[in-house]
């Protein structure tokens, strides 16, 4: 017996007092929905409806089950409403986990537009450095490095790759030379990643192709580019740090970039969208890839603009200010 089938047509006898037109407005035979009546009659071992030839009325038994029948109906209608509209509409929880040291400087601004776009979601937000199974651990999407996330199928969007540079603050140059080459690094403070992130040498490279590596003996190593970022701004040494974390500092002088004629290679930052590859992706999971990856293609677009604009001005050629548009 489908009991929930049973319940509804038991409810729809009781609600219109005949078999005849509860078999109507739901579209059965007599025979049918007599049969489902019985089998619940059968079922509970009790008699659910009085019978006689003009109409049916319901036992003391039957008026309190068709009142609990229509309260667990209802109450299944409504989930299944919600569940419904939960795919179509995004809303919810929606349980992210996002790179320690990116996320302090940069997602802020991505959430708060989120947020705004898609009122009815709430964030949960779990900042982390370690490898993080995003299945097992229960997290809807990561921004995270590639290597950082494991767990069944998992769709991957690129995000964003970030090139390191190296810097210090002013103060540390009050009493230190300014470094010519990388060897000369050997005799300077340095501050850095820990060796699990980046490893023990930093690896340069000048335009017309020399190479020089160096191996790195830290005054002090850290897990987290927001301290090595206060370190240096306090003068306490030479770190690198990726570019966009200090490019405020750059520009208003509070940190100098150091070998700027040498890129340091083999220590982008890259980071990834990633998600489930389920086949019914949640509307709030959707909502948040598909915003996550126009708001980075817009950051990227913005960030390139500048970039052909300083160029341009630099040359002494008329800065071409871009305008506003849909794109």
């Amino acid at each position: 017996m489908n009991q929930l089938q049973a319940m509804r047509v038991f409810v729809s006898v009781a609600e219109h007092g005949s078999f005849g037109r509860a078999a109507a407005s739901l579209c059965m035979s007599n025979a049918v929905v007599t049969r489902y009546v019985a089998l619940l009659e059968a079922h509970l071992e009790t008699r659910l409806i009085n019978r006689n030839t003009r109409s049916v009325s319901l036992t003391e038994a039957g008026a309190a089950y068709a009142h609990g029948c229509r309260q667990v109906l209802d109450d299944l209608d409504r989930i299944e409403t919600h569940i419904a509209h939960g795919v179509t509409v995004p809303s919810g929880t929606l349980r992210i986990v996002a790179h320690a040291s990116f996320s302090l400087h940069d997602l802020t601004p991505l959430l708060r537009q989120y947020l705004r776009a898609f009122p009815k979601v709430r964030l949960s937000l779990t900042l982390l450095h370690r490898p993080v199974d995003l299945i097992e651990e229960g997290f809807d999407a990561g921004i995270v490095a590639p290597r950082q996330v494991s767990g069944g199928t998992l769709i991957r969007r690129p995000l964003v790759s970030v090139a390191p540079v190296a810097v210090a603050g002013p103060a540390y140059f009050a009493s230190h030379a300014t470094p010519l080459r990388p060897a000369d690094l050997a005799h300077h403070t340095l501050l850095a990643p820990s060796a699990d992130i980046h490893g023990n040498e930093w690896h340069f490279q000048r335009t017309d192709g020399t190479r020089e590596p160096v191996l790195i003996e830290p005054a002090y190593a850290v897990n987290n580019s927001v301290m090595l970022r206060q370190a240096a701004l306090a003068g306490m040494g030479i770190t690198i740090l990726p570019a966009n974390h200090v490019s405020v500092d750059l520009a208003q002088g509070a940190l100098v970039r150091v070998l700027a004629e040498w890129e340091i290679r083999d220590a982008d930052k890259e980071l990834s969208l990633v998600y489930p590859g389920r086949r019914h992706v949640p509307a709030k999971t959707r909502s948040f890839v598909d915003f996550t990856v126009e708001w980075f293609r817009k950051q990227e677009s913005e960030t390139h603009s500048a970039a052909r604009a300083e160029a341009d001005e630099a040359a002494g050629a008329p800065a071409i200010i871009p305008t506003s548009g849909n794109s």
